[in-house]
């Protein structure tokens, strides 16, 4: 089986992955800032080092999987004054939808999820360590980082500045050098303010990401605190470079041993932002489309590639994910066996190359097209059934998809009051064959063929779906 390779996004390179310690990674990646529901750029993100947890299990690791939660922040204060709540109400509302949208997604649960109020104390601590060191310092309106003293600043973005990024203040002459970065913002009027030994005020977004890796996660005495940081494309300059700028010059150490970044998500081509309006929530569409549907058509194109979402690919990729649930409903009920070893190894080799999801995908559909071939040959032949549900089970595991019922999966959209009616009409379709009213029995088969329904009887009692 072949090592796992993945993109090193400082290195601009696929490289051999190799652990810090022997079968154990710990990964950290950059969670949302928590003042709204979660959009496909979010969706993406999850779903990408989702991919990457799946499939390092699957390579026999042991992972330590961390997202935080943003829950201080210029946004989520706006949305105070706009909406009158507090910061709590806010923030738990949207992370608890989030971990719902998670869930939906079949998003393997975290191992942590740390929260920047509730982690004050340490990047407090790590701010004081850099003052101490006069590689932070303090003006009217802050605390900020001088770059100037991290020789390796830039190296991760091959980027030193950034004459639009957030980090730079305009006509801040205070600062020491123009790309100085804020390690801790003074109060403001109707601002939320914390004590600190440096003055009442809140943490720039950069230092929350370094202090709880190096709290929570970091191996000491390495030269690396974790082996892979992961996030958005848009994340690795300013946010990612100052995290590691800061981690250097605090502890002597490098914060990741690799860099994974995924790809911008783009609507019918143009690039996915709040400020074009063509941000995509989630729940939109889960209204129409179930959230396995959505997570295959995401990983129909490598995490690393520019994603152009549309609803017409949406519906073609739901096609090849039916023609998946059409050959589980054929082995629907049956025990498993082993699973199909070529499958296995071609799937994992396809995955291996740097998660190459689309491969791995186009594998899916060479095994299912097979497999309908030989069910049709031998529609008897028990064993590669078995064969097939322990394969159905292992692609699950390893892309999380193929998890719903067979049957279930092509009742999605119904409405809980037809499922009801159409559940009583089965019923009743029961007791009317158990009476052997067969006329009765039959009119009602056509009053439920009437509301686009197919129903089949099994071994298994009766099952439906949606035509």
């Amino acid at each position: 089986m072949n090592n796992l390779t993945i993109f090193d996004s400082q290195k601009k390179e696929k490289v051999v992955f190799e652990p810090i310690k022997e079968k154990d990674v710990k990964i950290y990646v950059c969670g949302p800032t928590v003042y709204d529901d979660s959009h496909l750029g979010h969706a993406r993100s999850a779903i990408a080092f989702d991919l990457l947890h799946r499939v390092l299990i699957a390579n026999n690791y042991n992972v330590t999987m961390t997202k935080n939660f943003t829950d201080i922040d210029d946004k989520i204060i706006k949305k105070m004054h706009q909406t009158g709540q507090s910061l709590e109400e806010i923030t738990t509302k949207y992370i608890n939808a989030y971990k719902n949208d998670m869930k939906i997604l079949n998003i393997l649960p975290n191992s942590l999820e740390p929260k920047a109020t509730e982690n004050l104390e340490i990047m407090i601590d790590m701010i004081n360590d850099l003052m101490s060191k006069d590689i932070a310092y303090k003006i009217s309106d802050g605390v900020y980082f001088d770059v100037s003293k991290d020789k390796d600043y830039g190296s991760l973005s091959n980027r030193a500045s950034d004459e639009n990024s957030i980090a730079r203040v305009e006509g801040n002459q205070e600062k020491r050098n123009s790309s100085d970065f804020a390690l801790w913002k003074f109060e403001k009027a109707d601002d939320i303010a914390y004590e600190s030994p440096f003055g009442k005020g809140r943490p720039g977004w950069h230092i929350e990401c370094s202090a709880m890796i190096n709290k929570h996660i970091a191996y000491k005495n390495e030269d690396y605190q974790i082996d892979i940081h992961g996030g958005g494309a848009d994340l690795i300059f300013p946010h990612h470079e100052n995290e590691a700028a800061q981690t250097r010059c605090s502890t002597k150490s490098n914060l990741a041993k690799y860099w994974m970044h995924n790809g911008f998500v783009n609507i019918d081509g143009e690039k996915m932002s709040k400020s074009l309006g063509n941000s995509f929530f989630l729940k939109d569409i889960l209204k129409s489309y179930s959230g396995e549907v959505v997570r295959f058509y995401l990983l129909t194109a490598q995490y690393r590639a520019n994603f152009n979402f549309n609803e017409e690919d949406l519906i073609s990729s739901k096609k090849r994910l039916d023609k998946f649930y059409r050959v589980k409903k054929r082995v629907y009920g049956l025990g498993k066996s082993k699973i199909n070893k070529d499958f296995e190894v071609s799937l994992l080799e396809a995955l291996n190359d740097d998660l190459n999801s689309a491969k791995a995908i186009s594998v899916i559909d060479e095994y299912i097209n097979n497999a309908n071939e030989v069910l049709d040959k031998e529609a008897k032949n028990k064993n590669f059934k078995k064969e097939l549900v322990a394969t159905f089970e292992y692609i699950n595991e390893v892309l999380g998809i193929g998890f719903n019922d067979a049957y279930k999966y092509f009742q999605y959209g119904i409405s809980k009051e037809d499922i009801l009616n159409i559940e009583f009409l089965i019923e009743k379709r029961n007791e009317a064959k158990k009476n052997k009213d067969f006329e009765l029995a039959d009119k009602i088969r056509n009053d439920i063929s009437k509301l686009d329904i197919s129903i089949m009887d099994t071994p298994n009692g009766v099952v439906w779906e949606k035509l």
